[in-house]
């Protein structure tokens, strides 16, 4: 609309005219509109002529084009308003607390309608429908569309999709389910919480869902998912003989069990958590808070635990290499939205200078949370290398505030959405944002970190994205995510017994492949969501099949690019497939985009050509191995590639095209190997 950051919502309004954005300061749009250019916008002897109205009916010219009707509700309430004196109230009327859509959710069919109503609760417990005066908009515009009067016209697709209502800075969601229909009694059993509410959803939705992976897709899937690396021929001979009915069980637990997990889990936080250096000087503060988070997840020390000695470090990061999460989010600012973002789910960086536009956070709530850092003090450690970024962290004593820097309010530390801590002078605020985080009925702390643990593992979080958790980006299967999160809490915030859970459902071990009915389906885990490896995995499984490594500055032969500390030792081929530098607590800062440079650089880039023929690699042990029959050296590349045998009909090619290369059969296994790391099956986990 005309408040919106595009026009004169923006900071400097537009043409000479300015709001405030998405009208969350009425005081400020009052004097915009009544009293700024002599009041030039407002005719109070004919409310028609009002330059506010010619101009939103189209009978002025007017940048952002008609708005309304003349005679609608809309026009004829903003002519009455100017009618009587514009009017602006006393400050001790009601104000709107919340709102709420009625019904909440409804299951519809395709291309049918459904009325929704707005009900606003005031401060004094009086409700009101303001319906005519929300806006709404859809989640999933290409699954229903809402009119100005909350008329909601679902579409051709199935699914489900929340239609978001605002009024006074509040906000509200109906949600529509439309179901397929389809039969769905041939669900697999389901064995934990996880297939419950998955399966639940499926049934109420009518999507049936894939069947159950194969042992082999399975276990380059698991494999990869929990260590970041393929399984080596011998486990994959192993597996695919072994016929007992636990081995997928026991498989996930030695996988959790292996060093390799915590190389692929402290990579995943060590990235988010912004570990990084930026000169040769903050080496070793970056190693050791790296070694820090590879203890941490190895250990399987409790997730409340982790988050709790990062918030509350402090001391020398030579001694408590936590302190460096201090070095890299240096600000009250940045520690707040990073704590929110990564901790919490909550994107509040909005807040900051205005409520955010799509949640109920305030400038109040984002400075009652600034007030638990604000006694975070800093000095240069003695005799250091005298970088200013070497300091120790300490709690500065002292009453802890922050000012709302535009009403200048002085605001106690405070949760989001909690009340206000007392903290005593000579006590650490921060001991008590980790308290308020890691309280078990804390709403945000332990959804945040499931929901990003599941989209590590199905590619797309039950709220998408992963750390954007507010009431108007719902999640897609509500149930699923609290039943999880609940267990998840029970269970002592253990992330190994999270892993665990979710791995051993048969929801993840559901096929790629779609069925007649869910091939469309992107939200609801009808089957398993085929992703691309990541720049670090996919570099660390072409180093796997190849039998070869890269040498990385500074760092023990045989380093893999999963252990890497940061990105500061990032080959060509780990910047181009999109390895992260560190510098956001988003992992949107991760790219699993497709180029061209990749696609080159994977088919005729010089490190691909020398490693696949390098001597003492794999290519060139197999075609030195002529006592072993062509078929079974074939197997074993299958096998480290793809973790399956081949085909007949892949078999047969390619010991045709090793007849072919018979006086230089080096060259020959090197083109296969060529041409199978260049295959979509190689290069996604699925």
């Amino acid at each position: 609309g005309c408040n919106g950051g595009g026009c004169h919502g923006k900071s400097g309004g537009q043409n000479g005219f300015r709001l405030s954005l998405l009208g969350f300061y009425p005081e400020d749009d009052y004097e915009f509109l009544c009293k700024e250019s002599r009041g030039r916008r407002i005719f109070p002897g004919m409310p028609q002529e009002s330059l506010l109205l010619k101009k939103a009916v189209g009978q002025s010219p007017h940048g952002g084009g008609k708005r309304m009707e003349a005679g609608s509700f809309e026009y004829n309430l903003l002519c009455q308003w100017i009618e009587q004196g514009m009017p602006w109230g006393a400050d001790t009327d009601p104000s709107v607390v919340s709102i709420q859509c009625i019904p909440e959710s409804r299951t519809l069919q395709r291309n049918s309608q459904q009325q929704i109503a707005v009900i606003a609760t005031y401060t004094d417990g009086t409700t009101e429908d303001v319906t005519r005066m929300a806006l709404f908009e859809p989640n999933e515009a290409e699954m229903a569309e809402s009119s100005v009067t909350g008329l909601v016209s679902t579409l051709d697709l199935t699914g489900e999709v929340a239609i978001m209502a605002r009024y006074q800075g509040q906000v509200s969601t109906f949600r529509a389910t439309i179901p397929l229909g389809a039969d769905t009694s041939k669900l697999p059993e389901p064995v934990n919480v996880v297939d419950q509410a998955v399966f639940g959803k499926l049934r109420l939705l009518g999507i049936p869902a894939s069947d159950v992976c194969d042992d082999a897709t399975f276990l380059r899937r698991v494999s990869l998912d929990i260590t970041g690396l393929l399984p080596n021929e011998q486990q994959v001979r192993e597996f695919l003989a072994d016929t007992s009915a636990d081995k997928r069980d026991r498989l996930i637990d030695q996988l959790l069990d292996s060093t390799a997990y915590a190389d692929h889990f402290a990579n995943k936080w060590n990235f988010v958590l912004r570990n990084r250096r930026e000169n040769g000087e903050d080496a070793p503060g970056t190693l050791l808070f790296h070694q820090w988070i590879w203890d941490r997840v190895y250990e399987n020390t409790p997730y409340d635990q982790f988050v709790r000695q990062i918030v509350t470090a402090s001391g020398d990061p030579q001694i408590n290499p936590a302190v460096t999460w201090y070095r890299d989010v240096d600000t009250v600012e940045e520690q707040v939205e990073d704590t929110a973002q990564l901790f919490l789910g909550l994107r509040i960086q909005c807040a900051r200078c205005h409520h955010h536009p799509f949640e109920k956070w305030s400038q109040d709530d984002y400075y009652g949370m600034a007030a638990f850092y604000s006694r975070v003090g800093k000095k240069v450690i003695p005799n250091a290398s005298g970088n200013m970024r070497d300091r120790r962290v300490f709690h500065n004593e002292g009453a802890a505030s922050a000012a709302n820097p535009r009403s200048g309010k002085g605001l106690k530390p405070t949760g989001l959405g909690a009340p206000p801590s007392e903290v005593a002078p000579d006590q650490d605020p921060r001991v008590k944002l980790a308290d308020w985080m890691t309280d078990p009925q804390n709403p945000f702390f332990a959804k945040s970190v499931v929901n990003r643990y599941w989209k590590h593992f199905f590619s797309r979080g039950i709220v998408e994205p992963e750390d954007d958790m507010r009431a108007t980006n719902p999640p897609s299967n509500p149930e699923l995510l609290d039943g999880l999160s609940q267990h998840f809490t029970k269970s002592g915030f253990d992330l190994k017994e999270l892993i665990r859970t979710i791995c051993r459902s048969r929801t993840y071990q559901l096929s790629a492949l779609p069925n007649e009915h869910n091939a469309s389906d992107k939200q609801n885990f009808s089957r398993y969501y085929p992703r691309r490896l990541s720049a670090e995995v996919l570099y660390d499984a072409f180093h796997q099949v190849t039998e070869t490594s890269e040498n990385f500055g500074g760092m023990p032969a045989g380093t893999r690019a999963m252990q890497l500390a940061d990105s500061s030792n990032a080959t060509y081929f780990l910047q181009v497939f999109g390895q992260p530098k560190g510098d956001t607590a988003c992992e949107c800062e991760r790219s699993a985009d497709a180029n061209l440079a990749q696609s080159l650089h994977l088919l005729n880039g010089r490190e691909i050509q020398d490693k696949i023929a390098r001597d003492g690699a794999r290519t060139a042990k197999l075609a030195g191995d002529s006592a072993r029959a062509v078929e079974e050296r074939i197997r074993e590349i299958y096998r480290w590639v793809f973790a399956r045998e081949p085909q007949p009909d892949e078999l047969e090619v390619a010991v045709s095209y090793l007849k072919r290369h018979e006086e230089n059969p080096r060259r020959g296994f090197e083109d296969i190997v060529w041409a199978l790391i260049n295959t979509k099956e190689f290069q996604f986990n699925h």
